[in-house]
C-alpha cells in the first residue's frame, strides 16, 4: 500500500515536472517569437545590420525565385545568434525561413528592401472631421406605437456597427436624408444594403409607427465625426499621415468607414491636466468653414488617417526633412516628442521603455514615458489630442504618439513610423 501510493506521488510529481518545463518552453519560445518581425524592412543600397540576439538561424530566398517553385533556389545561409549585416541594392522582397536552435520551426520572416525616406516632421495641431461612407448604426432602441405596445422594428435585423449605404437602391447620402426616407415610407418593407464586419450584405425590414404616427425603425444613427489630434508628418509631394490611429466610432468602436474629410486649422486654447484614472485632453477652437480648410482626409486606416495638405501647410512647416527609422534601429532611452500645446509646435524630452516588434496591435510597438519637466507641469503626461505627435530619436522620424496609459498618465504607447507609411 505505501509502495502504490509512493508511486502515485512520483507520478504526480512527474506530471507536475513536465508541465513546468513545457511552460517554460512556451514561454521562452514566445519571448523568441516577439524578438524577430514578421516583416523587416532594409533601406536599398545601405549596409544594415540586424542584431536581435536570438538563437534562430535559417536560410534567406528571394521571394520570386520561391514563388517560381524553381529547384535551383540560390540562399543564403543566417544565423541570428549573432548580428548579421545585410545589403541590397535594388527594391525587391525575400523570404527568410528560420528555426530556432537550427532545428525547432520558428516563422517565416518577409524582407522588403525599400527607398530610403525623408519625411518633414509637423507636430501642428489639427481639426478633424470625416463623414461616414452611409450612416452608422450604434445602437438599437424601441418606442411605443399607436397601441401603447412597445416595438422595436430593427431588433435581431440591424447591429451596431452595421453602415446602411442603400435603401430600396437609392445611395444613403447622410443622416438627415436617411430619417426622411423612413418617414416617408409609410411602413412598406425596406430592403437596406450593409456593409457589416467588411462584408456587403441585404436585409429587409418594416418600418413600425410611434404615437405621433411617424415612421421610425427605432436605432440610433451617426453620420460624421469630428476632433482634434496632432499631424504626425508632410512628404515632400504633400500626403500627410496623422494620429497614428484610425477614428473609431465612440459608441460601437467600430472604425469609421470614410466617404469624405478635412483637416482645419485649430487653435489650442485650453489644457486639462492628466491624471491617473482621468486622461486629459487638449481643447481647440476650430472654424468649421472653407476658409479654414488645410487639408483633404482619403483615408481613415488602423494606422492612422492620411491625405493630402495645401501648399500653405508646407510653407509654414517648422522644420526640414528627416530620415525615417526603421523598426530595428529604434532603441530603448532617450528620446522626444514634438506637440503644440502652447500653440506652436516644440520638442519635449521622453524616454521609450520597451520596444515590441512584434505586436499583433500596431499602434503599441513603443512603449514611452513623458520626463519632460515643462511639459508634465503642463499637461501631467500625454492627453486627448497629443495622439500623432512625431516621436524624434537620434534625428530620425521614429513613429507617433498614439494613447495614454489610463492608470499612469506620464506613460502610453506609440506605433513605428514604418507602420504608418504602409498606407
Amino acid at each position: 500500500m505505501i509502495d502504490y501510493r509512493l508511486k502515485r506521488y512520483r507520478l504526480i510529481l512527474y506530471i507536475f515536472l513536465a508541465a513546468g518545463i513545457i511552460a517554460l518552453m512556451a514561454a521562452v519560445y514566445m519571448d523568441y517569437w516577439k524578438k524577430v518581425p514578421s516583416t523587416i524592412k532594409i533601406r536599398a543600397g545601405v549596409e544594415q545590420e540586424l542584431n536581435f540576439r536570438v538563437p534562430a538561424s535559417g536560410e534567406i530566398y528571394q521571394e520570386e525565385a520561391v514563388e517560381s517553385l524553381s529547384t535551383n533556389v540560390e540562399s543564403i545561409h543566417v544565423n541570428f545568434a549573432r548580428g548579421v549585416t545585410f545589403k541590397a541594392n535594388q527594391i525587391d522582397r525575400y523570404k527568410m525561413n528560420l528555426k530556432l536552435f537550427g532545428i525547432l520551426p520558428y516563422k517565416s520572416v518577409d524582407i522588403q528592401v525599400i527607398q530610403d525616406k525623408m519625411l518633414i516632421p509637423s507636430g501642428i495641431p489639427i481639426g478633424i472631421y470625416v463623414k461616414t461612407r452611409g450612416v452608422l448604426v450604434v445602437g438599437i432602441g424601441e418606442f411605443k406605437d399607436g397601441n401603447g405596445e412597445t416595438v422595436s422594428p430593427a431588433k435581431y435585423i440591424l447591429q451596431p456597427g452595421d453602415y446602411i449605404l442603400d435603401v430600396n437602391g437609392e445611395k444613403v447620402e447622410n443622416k438627415k436624408q436617411f430619417v426622411s426616407m423612413i418617414e416617408n415610407s409609410d411602413g412598406a418593407e425596406l430592403i437596406m444594403t450593409l456593409r457589416r464586419n467588411h462584408e456587403i450584405t441585404d436585409v429587409k425590414i418594416e418600418p413600425g409607427s410611434n404615437q405621433a404616427g411617424e415612421w421610425k425603425l427605432g436605432i440610433w444613427i451617426r453620420d460624421n465625426a469630428q476632433g482634434i489630434g496632432t499631424l504626425t508628418y508632410i512628404d515632400s509631394d504633400g500626403t500627410f499621415g496623422a494620429l497614428g490611429h484610425g477614428i473609431n466610432d465612440v459608441d460601437t468602436s467600430t472604425l469609421m468607414q470614410l466617404s469624405e474629410g478635412s483637416l482645419y486649422k485649430t487653435e489650442i486654447v485650453g489644457i486639462t491636466r492628466g491624471k491617473d484614472g482621468a486622461p486629459g485632453e487638449l481643447t481647440g477652437y476650430i472654424e468649421y468653414d472653407n476658409e479654414n480648410v488645410i487639408g483633404e482626409i482619403t483615408e481613415n486606416t488602423a494606422e492612422g488617417i492620411f491625405g493630402f495638405c495645401k501648399e500653405e501647410v508646407l510653407q509654414q512647416t517648422a522644420y526640414e526633412p528627416i530620415q525615417i527609422a526603421l523598426k530595428q534601429e529604434v532603441q530603448i532611452g532617450p528620446a522626444q516628442i514634438i506637440c503644440s500645446v502652447t500653440g506652436e509646435p516644440k520638442f519635449y524630452d521622453i524616454e521609450i521603455e520597451e520596444l515590441h516588434l512584434e505586436d499583433g496591435n500596431v499602434n503599441r510597438g513603443l512603449v514611452l514615458k513623458i520626463t519632460d519637466e515643462e511639459l508634465l507641469t503642463l499637461t501631467g503626461g500625454i492627453i486627448q489630442g497629443m495622439s500623432g505627435s512625431p516621436i524624434i530619436q537620434n534625428g530620425k522620424l521614429v513613429g507617433a504618439v498614439t494613447h495614454v496609459l489610463v492608470q499612469d498618465a506620464t506613460s502610453g504607447y506609440g506605433i513605428f513610423i514604418e507602420n504608418m507609411l504602409v498606407q
